[in-house]
């Protein structure tokens, strides 16, 4: 079982963190690594080509009994669904103008006294030429690492990794981080953005 440091924000529910270690046994996944001490971080989460990584990701979420939270259109946060999203851990925001978004972000990062934010740096499951930067720059902007998790699905493992510190160089951190994940991880390896044909 891996240990979660003091600092990480936690979410209660004993029955929430018994479902999901549930779903995590029936599926044969397993997770391995560690959270760094750190109450706030961007969570890296890769390589992303199915919607069951979602799913998978959220199953370990809540079987760790680990808050942590992701971003939607703020559209989509409506009715039940929204109300569900919420309770996952959604953050409702306007992704219109892409910088506009790194402050948003960053400022829920400066007004919180923790936060865990889960992205997939790719921004889509389909094949794109390169990932997106826009969560190296958020991290850059409310001066939090990256800690990078993978879904290793030849191995049915879900992967926590050391946290990674941003320099100045966005292209090169970019650069460093993709080069944590093997493309073969992937549940469709042919989809994975940024790699060769």
């Amino acid at each position: 079982m891996t240990d979660i440091p003091k600092l990480i924000p936690r979410s209660s529910g004993r029955l929430s963190r018994l479902f999901g270690a549930l779903v995590l046994k029936l599926l044969g996944w397993r997770i391995v690594g560690a959270f760094p001490n750190h109450s706030k971080f961007v969570a890296a989460v890769a390589p992303h080509t199915s919607n069951w990584d979602f799913f998978i990701a959220i199953s370990v979420k809540l079987s760790l009994g680990v808050k942590i939270r992701f971003l939607g259109k703020h559209s989509i946060f409506i009715g039940p669904f929204g109300w569900l999203l919420k309770k996952l851990g959604g953050i409702p925001v306007e992704r219109s103008h892409a910088n506009g978004m790194v402050k948003q972000v960053s400022d829920i990062f400066y007004q919180s006294d923790s936060l865990i934010l889960g992205i997939a740096p790719e921004g889509t499951r389909k094949k794109t030429p390169q990932w997106k930067s826009g969560f190296l720059h958020i991290a850059k902007s409310a001066n939090v690492p990256i800690v990078p998790m993978a879904l290793d699905y030849r191995t049915k493992t879900f992967v926590i990794m050391p946290a990674y510190y941003i320099s100045e160089d966005i292209p090169e951190a970019l650069k460093n981080i993709i080069a944590l994940f093997d493309k073969n991880m992937a549940k469709y390896p042919n989809q994975v953005s940024g790699s060769e044909p």
